[in-house]
């Protein structure tokens, strides 16, 4: 099986995200994910993110790496396409009722892909592998989900200071 579309929602009386994974077969697994789990699991992208082989090759010194690792998000949100719409799963192999996430394991595969695999405390659980493209939507979609949780959470990339920061109580005079 292999991924075919990912959706990530805010269930508001569950104060949970939602996340729905549905592969190449037409079977769709239901993760929940709680405020902890997000936590964790940004910390992980965040990772994979900077350790992209592009990244580590090309950036000499952390801030080149963080510029670089930001262009590359961009770059790859232009060419996602998060107009599809999801298409509901025929099966769902692991339960009708979604899988409560409490461990976080991450790594690559054969073919150099990174691997979240989401598990619950006891049973079986998922594997998703992410390309580089992937990853940055999969980024872009839990930023874009907690920011409506409203969970005083901020998902940020590592920034590159580029310009030099305003002082506080300095002014630019023209």
């Amino acid at each position: 099986m292999r991924l075919h579309q990912l959706k990530l929602e805010f269930n508001a009386e569950q104060d949970r995200l939602i996340l729905h994974v549905l592969t190449d077969d037409g079977a769709e697994i239901l993760l929940w994910l709680t405020r902890r789990c997000v936590k964790l699991l940004w910390t992980a992208l965040v990772k994979m993110l900077q350790a992209s082989p592009i990244v580590q090759l090309q950036g000499a010194t952390p801030e080149a790496r963080n510029a670089l690792m930001g262009m590359q998000h961009e770059k790859a949100l232009q060419v996602a396409d998060f107009s599809k719409p999801y298409l509901e799963g025929r099966e769902r192999p692991l339960g009708v009722d979604p899988i409560l996430i409490g461990k976080i394991q991450t790594g690559r595969d054969a073919n150099g892909n990174n691997v979240v695999t989401l598990l619950p405390m006891k049973g079986q659980g998922v594997n998703i592998a992410l390309d580089e493209t992937l990853l940055h939507s999969f980024c872009k979609l839990l930023q874009n989900v907690v920011t409506r949780a409203e969970w005083d959470i901020k998902l940020e990339l590592p920034q590159s200071p580029l310009l030099p920061m305003p002082v506080e109580g300095a002014r630019t005079l023209n």
